[in-house]
């Protein structure tokens, strides 16, 4: 994963799960919900990409160089 953070600019990412998603994060498995880390990880990731830049991603090495 390729984000434009410098490292002396900390950001800090909030998300809210619930007890059973933080859970799953952690490596616990939940046999009767197999969904739950699957929405713990949606989760995750829509905050990432709403706190950093990724539109660069798509592009080809090279092409960043420009």
């Amino acid at each position: 994963m390729n984000s434009q953070v410098k490292h002396n600019d900390l950001h800090h990412v909030s998300v809210e799960l619930t007890a059973e998603e933080a859970l799953a994060l952690t490596g616990v498995r939940f046999n009767g919900n197999p969904k739950v880390k699957a929405a713990a990880r949606q989760k995750v990731r829509d905050a990432f990409e709403k706190t950093f830049d990724f539109s660069h991603q798509d592009k080809v090495d090279y092409e960043l160089l420009k």
